[in-house]
């Protein structure tokens, strides 16, 4: 069972950059679809960036442009590189993983992901 391991969140400044990583142990890496996700106080979690098991992403047009998101297959780590960071940033970070054919992004919905780790706080003070 996947289980993903969040860090590298923290504190920064408006235009500053942060680097997450996910550590994900216990799968086949070529089945599995990865996203990473944010969620703000009081609001819904929402999408950030899927990447398949070739590495090719999706972004939400939010974060399009500032946001790069990666794997290394080998480490069976996930990043996610954050720059230009803003307020609306703000939030827990999360990643998560789906079993899907051939490791495969469909959809950037919470609900389509089944492992979910903690989650790294993200907070961006202008």
């Amino acid at each position: 069972q996947v289980q993903p391991v969040e860090s590298g969140g923290g504190s920064v400044q408006a235009g500053g950059s942060l680097r997450l990583s996910c550590a994900a142990s216990g799968y086949t890496y070529s089945h599995y679809c990865f996203g990473w996700f944010r969620q703000a106080p009081g609001q819904e979690r929402e999408g950030v960036v899927s990447i398949d098991s070739d590495g090719v992403t999706i972004y939400a047009d939010s974060v399009a442009g500032r946001f790069t998101a990666s794997r290394d297959n080998a480490k069976n780590t996930l990043y996610l590189q954050l720059n230009s960071l803003k307020p609306e940033d703000n939030g827990m970070y999360y990643c998560a993983g789906a079993l899907t054919s051939r490791g495969s992004c469909y959809t950037l919905f919470p609900w389509d992901y089944n492992y979910w780790g903690q989650g790294t706080q993200v907070t961006v003070s202008s």
